[in-house]
């Protein structure tokens, strides 16, 4: 199919699971942020599961083409895999920088970092039971996730950085294995880091992407717009990813109106195209939506172009993502019929 449609990775987490006054309030938890669930631990489980059928169901309707869990049972994109693992301390946490500037409270590695046990694929095989389309899920890369801790043992942060990409690359393997269609690595600190990047960033990545036999995607952007909201008109860190060993990247250039030109440097690789601005709580028109698209066809195969939203939907109101993905579909839509009669 051509034009592919999918989420990033989250979905808006409903009023009466989590607090997202509290949530937007903040930045991003990297340690375990329990107070902004309102469903008491016992409780909370079910109702996990329950917000990721209406974040099925909603992607459903939009239409779309591939269907995430909506990322519902976790606080951020980071923390839930992140704080599974051995050789960190969650009870006597560290500080980082935000890619923002600001201290954070992180996990504080204190020993080897090792995978204990799968950490996604129950959510996966939920995801899989409640839906017939194909899926994707995400898990957090490793160049990020050592720059989200306190670095207490290794001697230098790449060591740190590899041995995250001993886990994820662990959790990748487990969820293919369980069915995933595809599996995102979510890398955002390659944008806000660059320089680290190149020094061992896409050596992270690729160790955790090594001997892995499935679809693989790289997302890397400037932030979420609810929190960061100055956006560079293009990348510090993206024709490098021409190097990775991921078939897909997932990239934002609706709020950004980025350059597309430089996604003739990557390679080849499918571009999961980010359409949808997700500063602006106005609902695209697909006329606008394709409009995004278009300017990146210039540059780059149909066959290669997936669309997206710029980066994940979890801090918009439900009914402006709802919005937002039925524009995107109907973009998809009309980009098929003409190129079907163009064929």
């Amino acid at each position: 199919m051509l034009f592919p449609t999918m989420l990033v990775g989250s979905y808006p987490q409903p009023e009466w699971l989590i607090d997202r006054k509290k949530l937007a309030g903040r930045f991003p938890p990297r340690v375990r942020a329990g107070e902004l669930w309102r469903i008491p631990e016992p409780l909370l489980a079910e109702a996990q599961n329950d917000a990721t059928l209406v974040a099925i169901q909603a992607q459903e309707e939009a239409g779309l083409d591939v269907l995430t869990d909506g990322e519902m049972r976790r606080e951020s994109y980071s923390n839930r895999f992140a704080t599974a693992l051995e050789g960190v301390d969650l009870d006597n946490p560290g500080s980082a920088l935000d890619r923002s500037g600001h201290p954070n409270p992180v996990p504080r590695i204190v020993g080897r970092i090792r995978r204990k046990h799968a950490v996604m694929v129950e959510d996966l095989l939920f995801l899989k039971r409640h839906t017939r389309k194909p899926v994707k899920i995400t898990v957090p890369g490793p160049f990020t996730m050592a720059q989200q801790a306190q670095n207490d043992h290794y001697a230098s942060e790449e060591a740190a950085a590899l041995d995250y990409a001993e886990a994820v690359n662990a959790e990748i393997a487990d969820l293919f294995a369980a069915g995933a269609d595809i599996v995102q690595v979510d890398e955002p600190y390659m944008q806000a880091r660059p320089e680290k990047a190149r020094q061992y960033g896409l050596k992270a990545v690729n160790r955790a992407l090594e001997g892995i036999r499935g679809t693989t995607a790289l997302h890397i952007c400037f932030g979420y717009a609810a929190i960061i909201h100055a956006r560079p008109s293009g990348y510090s860190f993206l024709p490098e990813l021409k190097d990775c060993s991921c078939a897909q990247v997932s990239i934002e250039t609706a709020q950004s109106k980025l350059d597309c030109k430089v996604l003739e440097q990557l390679g080849g690789k499918q571009i999961l195209v980010g359409c949808l601005d997700l500063s602006d709580m106005t609902v695209e028109t697909p006329e606008l939506v394709q409009q995004r698209i278009e300017r990146a066809l210039e540059f780059v195969r149909p066959e290669n172009v997936i669309l997206a939203p710029d980066c994940g939907m979890k801090y918009l109101p439900r009914e402006v993502a709802d919005g937002k993905l039925k524009a995107m579909v109907e973009a998809a839509r009309r980009l098929r019929a003409r190129f079907a009669q163009a064929s």
